[in-house]
């Protein structure tokens, strides 16, 4: 395992969501029954990370620290960073150079939301590449509203394109970006595209150009949603409360992450349980610490 540490991005002004994000960031929004960022945070921890920056607007920093305090209620540590203007997302690694200092990262968008059989396991896998970087393609309807991914007749990758008009995949490029520590270095060459971004597809493509960037495709059995509109956020509030429902299983739990990881103690555990003891969810909390 690296000393690997993670970045939520959690800034932006939401503005697809208005009005319901005049008030409140849109990733302290619910998906059924928590937070938005807790779905990112659970990934990261399920990639065993538990250094983590949270980049908001300085708006909202505030509704985020009591939204998550610092991290401890579930064997983490959080730090706080102020994003003063959207300007792309490979700006992410600019603000947390001095978080990172010389650590490789894991960065995921903070309203996306992973599920599926054998994600940790993939998780570390990208996890252990020391050098270069790992990124997910999945197969969506619609490639030309995403980053896309090229590939030749070999099925290598050729090139990221962002938003293309002909896209030449349907291989869109997911929110989840595990890199070395050249990063920031590379994010400083970046120059903004013509909507005045530092695009990410740029910063990958860096490391496509030297044969450091492996791309892993998810497949069928996993699911990845982005909540940026008002119908995809009710969609992946839909879908986590079948599979909760269905199954009796939370999806992007972070207490049960860290009791599972050794991380809070089962009477830390009872603690978090008994804070949400009117709700399915505390008594979920509850299940994992009798079974355990």
């Amino acid at each position: 395992m690296t000393n690997r540490k993670g970045i939520i991005l959690a800034g932006g002004s939401g503005t697809r969501l208005f009005p319901i994000t005049i008030g409140v960031s849109k990733q302290l929004l619910p998906i059924y029954d928590k937070p938005m960022i807790y779905y990112p945070i659970s990934v990261l921890m399920l990639a065993g990370i538990r250094e983590i920056a949270i980049i908001t607007t300085p708006h909202d920093q505030d509704q985020f620290k009591r939204a998550l305090g610092n991290g401890n209620d579930w064997g983490l540590n959080f730090t706080y960073i102020q994003q003063p203007s959207p300007d792309g997302l490979a700006q992410a690694y600019l603000l947390a150079e001095e978080f990172l200092d010389g650590a490789p990262s894991a960065l995921i968008l903070g309203d996306n939301v992973f599920f599926g059989h054998g994600l940790p396991e993939i998780l570390a896998a990208a996890d252990r590449r020391e050098r270069g970087g790992t990124v997910f393609g999945y197969r969506v309807s619609d490639p030309n509203r995403y980053g896309v991914v090229g590939y030749d007749a070999q099925g290598r990758v050729t090139e990221i394109i962002e938003k293309p008009e002909n896209p030449p995949s349907n291989y869109a490029v997911t929110g989840l970006y595990f890199l070395d520590e050249t990063a920031p270095e590379r994010a400083r060459k970046v120059e903004p595209s013509p909507r005045g971004e530092l695009e990410i597809v740029d910063l990958l493509r860096s490391y496509l150009d030297e044969g450091e960037l492996d791309v892993q495709q998810m497949g069928r059995g996993y699911a990845w949603l982005d909540t940026g509109t008002h119908g995809s956020l009710l969609d992946a509030g839909n879908f986590v409360r079948t599979l909760s429902e269905r199954q009796g299983q939370q999806v992007g739990c972070p207490e049960e992450v860290a009791f599972n990881k050794g991380w809070v103690s089962r009477e830390k555990l009872d603690e978090l349980a008994s804070r949400y003891k009117k709700t399915n969810y505390g008594a979920y909390l509850s299940e994992i610490r009798k079974g355990s």
